[in-house]
């Protein structure tokens, strides 16, 4: 039996994950330390030298699961070490609308305690400017966050609709 669940783990975590799954847990993540877990576990095989959008994603997966730390020493690194990751990133893909939407969703969100919340006009004024030029799929993922998020007013989010 632990053979088989060991099996199915490995298979369902090993090698790189698809962006389609990805994007999909991405919504659910902050809800629960299961959430967080799975997904950093999905992550975990990423490196700095894969696709940048899924190095976007498991900074932000480690940010997100610093939320659940105990130790505040441990929740401060894994937060730094989340967040530093993500801005590296970004700094070498500015145009990519989607790491932008990571950082904007982890901006909205973080306490303001932590300082990491500077980015959040400059982000959503970047995801209105270049809405309209992205492909169907990312055009809807983007749509779903734009009409979920704080950081957009109701008259802000008209462009999506």
């Amino acid at each position: 039996m632990k053979l088989l669940l060991s099996l199915v783990l490995w298979i369902n975590f090993a090698g790189t994950p698809d962006l389609a799954s990805i994007r999909k847990m991405y919504s659910d993540v902050a809800k629960s330390e299961a959430n967080a877990k799975e997904f950093t576990a999905k992550l975990s095989g990423v490196s700095n030298n894969d696709e940048k959008i899924l190095v976007a994603y498991k900074a932000a997966s480690i940010v997100l699961e610093s939320k659940f730390e105990s130790i505040i020493g441990s929740k401060i690194s894994r937060f730094k070490e989340g967040a530093k990751l993500l801005e590296a990133t970004l700094k070498s893909d500015p145009d990519n609308i989607e790491i932008r939407m990571i950082r904007l969703s982890i901006q909205e969100d973080v306490p303001g305690i932590t300082g990491y919340k500077k980015n959040i006009k400059e982000d959503k004024k970047f995801i209105t400017a270049h809405y309209a030029e992205q492909n169907g799929a990312l055009k809807d993922y983007l749509k779903d966050f734009v009409l979920q998020s704080k950081s957009f007013s109701e008259k802000e989010k008209q462009f999506v609709k």
